[in-house]
């Protein structure tokens, strides 16, 4: 079957998966594979901006490639691959600087963020991370980005981005991706309150162990209002309940929406039945990630491959980009 176009996707090696990365990216990058030509990138040069140290980048890389094949990305057909292993990036990234207003850059809402974040780590790569985004994005050709909310201005940017360089040029080289809004927007970590994430420790990754996986979930907050078991708690505003419609199957996230309402659950029953669900949506998974763990020559040999077709991809777009700026 024909594919409807290229989809460029990226994440930041940061150790192991967990549930906001599943749902939030990994979930919709399985997904995509069957009607689109998928690119997926593992952006350790991302990762430097905000990193103290790189001792354990290798293996974070490593952890993460790990994680996407056993959630299913499919090497053979999907270029799998880590960012810096195709030089090309930083090349069309400096060109693309040239283009940019650097008031557009302390101004998105992302930066801001991340510098709330990143007090004392305010480096020259985080204030120009969106444009080494964009050039990830266009180095490909890329038709999709699938993205969160919290990134839609990222893709904006490199739309304007397109648009500035094209016409400083007299080009139309670079194309405008379009923007896939992923199905789930926002994953809130077991606070309940921030994005999940492992900078702030809220997390709860999917190679955990079963135990590790029930220990994390009884730590999450649920409805702040009920402070007793007799309490009637509201399910609209647990985070708990929210992710229970993802893994739990509809005829006990009815009962749970119902006896929770009238006091007739606890958030400890509650949240041991979440755990309970998780594990088993998850087993799959565990056994795939250690199947491809016991094969060690597997997942570097993924990435070297996906590597090789990214940079003939990547290498094509700046033959015609170095033309389109006249670089002797």
């Amino acid at each position: 079957m024909a594919k409807k176009g290229r989809v460029f996707s990226g994440i930041r090696p940061t150790g192991r998966a967990h549930l906001g990365n599943y749902l939030g990216a990994f979930k919709n990058y399985v997904a995509l594979q069957e009607d689109y030509e998928c690119v997926y990138c593992i952006v350790d040069l991302h990762a430097l901006t905000t990193v103290e140290d790189t001792l354990n980048l290798k293996q974070n890389t490593y952890d993460l490639a790990l994680d996407l094949l056993a959630v299913g990305i499919r090497p053979e057909e999907t270029i799998l691959f880590v960012q810096s292993h195709v030089p090309q990036v930083t090349e069309l990234h400096i060109l693309l600087s040239m283009v940019t207003p650097l008031g557009k850059l302390t101004e998105l809402p992302t930066f801001k963020e991340m510098v709330r974040h990143n007090p004392n780590n305010v480096n020259y790569g985080l204030v120009g991370y969106p444009v080494l985004m964009s050039a990830d994005i266009l180095l490909y050709k890329t038709d999709l980005v699938p993205v969160g909310i919290d990134q839609a201005p990222h893709l904006e940017f490199a739309r304007e981005t397109v648009r500035s360089f094209n016409y400083r040029y007299n080009t139309n080289v670079l194309i405008e991706p379009q923007m896939k809004a992923a199905e789930v927007q926002k994953v809130l970590g077991i606070d309940g309150k921030e994005k999940m994430g492992k900078s702030l420790n809220n997390h709860i990754e999917l190679a955990a162990t079963p135990e590790e996986t029930r220990q994390r979930v009884m730590m999450m907050v649920t409805d702040p209002q009920r402070m007793k078991r007799t309490d009637p708690g509201n399910p609209d505003v647990c985070n708990v309940f929210t992710l229970h419609k993802v893994f739990t199957p509809k005829e006990d996230v009815e009962m749970i929406n119902v006896e929770c309402r009238r006091a007739g659950i606890g958030c400890v029953d509650c949240k041991k039945r979440f755990a309970e669900s998780l594990n088993k949506t998850l087993e799959p998974f565990r056994a795939k990630r250690a199947e491809i763990a016991a094969q060690p020559d597997l997942v570097p040999a993924v990435l070297a491959d996906g590597a090789d077709r990214a940079r003939a991809i990547a290498e094509k777009t700046m033959q015609e980009v170095r033309e389109a700026v006249q670089l002797p």
